[in-house]
C-alpha cells in the first residue's frame, strides 16, 4: 500500500505542475466556461486577478511538498489536504458556472486522489 501512496503523490504532483506550468497559457477542454487559458478561467469564475497567483502558489507548494513527503512523511497529510481543499474549490467553480460534469472531472479526480493520500 505504501508504494501505491507514493505513486499517487508523484502522479498528483506531476499533474499539478503540468497544468500550472505547462498548460497555464494554453487551451484545454476542461477550462471553465469558454476560457482559453488559466487567466480567462479565473475571470469566468468571477475571481479577482490576484487570486490566480495565490492559488497557483499554493498548488505548486503543495505539489512540491508531496514529493518532499517521500522522504519526510510528516508533510504528506497537510499537503494532500491543502490540495484537496483547492480541488474542492475548483469543482465548486465548475458547478458555479454550470459547466458540464466532464469539465469538472479532472478536478474531482484530483480531489479524490488527494483524499486517498491524506487519509491512507
Amino acid at each position: 500500500m505504501a508504494t501505491v501512496i507514493v505513486a499517487l503523490q508523484v502522479v498528483i504532483a506531476l499533474v499539478i505542475v503540468y497544468v500550472w506550468l505547462y498548460k497555464f497559457g494554453k487551451q484545454s477542454n476542461y477550462r471553465g466556461g469558454d476560457a482559453k487559458d488559466m487567466k480567462e478561467e479565473f475571470q469566468v469564475y468571477g475571481l479577482p486577478g490576484w487570486f490566480l497567483s495565490v492559488v497557483g502558489f499554493f498548488k505548486i507548494l503543495f505539489a512540491a511538498l508531496l514529493i518532499v513527503g517521500i522522504w519526510r512523511p510528516s508533510v504528506i497529510q497537510p499537503a494532500a489536504i491543502g490540495l484537496a481543499v483547492l480541488m474542492l474549490g475548483a469543482v465548486a467553480m465548475h458547478f458555479k458556472v454550470k459547466d458540464p460534469l466532464k469539465k469538472a472531472a479532472p478536478a474531482f479526480t484530483m480531489l479524490a486522489l488527494c483524499l486517498i493520500v491524506a487519509f491512507a
